[in-house]
């Protein structure tokens, strides 16, 4: 009886929507994994570069939020698209 009633669940979740679905959320994931790293080196280096030459600290900093804002922008774009591709399957 109970694997009569998971047996729709389980169509379900293996037709062409389900499997769109997970492609989508594969996607976000490494999206965010990818900025998560983008923003990670960006800021180690910076505190390298700081390290290695105090007096430039100010310049260092801006550039390194500049860019991983742009990195972050990004990153938000990609799972929206993803979040609205997975919404949009019909």
């Amino acid at each position: 009886m109970v694997s009569s009633m998971l047996l729709p669940l389980a169509e379900a979740l293996i037709s062409d929507k389900g499997l769109a679905v997970a492609g989508a959320g594969i996607g976000m994931g490494i999206a965010v994994l990818g900025g998560g790293r983008g923003i990670g080196q960006i800021g180690g280096s910076a505190v390298e570069g700081i390290a290695r030459q105090p007096e430039a600290g100010g310049r260092i900093g801006t550039n390194m939020i500049i860019a991983a804002a742009l990195i972050e922008g990004f990153t938000f774009t990609a799972i929206i698209l993803a979040f609205v591709l997975a919404n949009g399957i019909k």
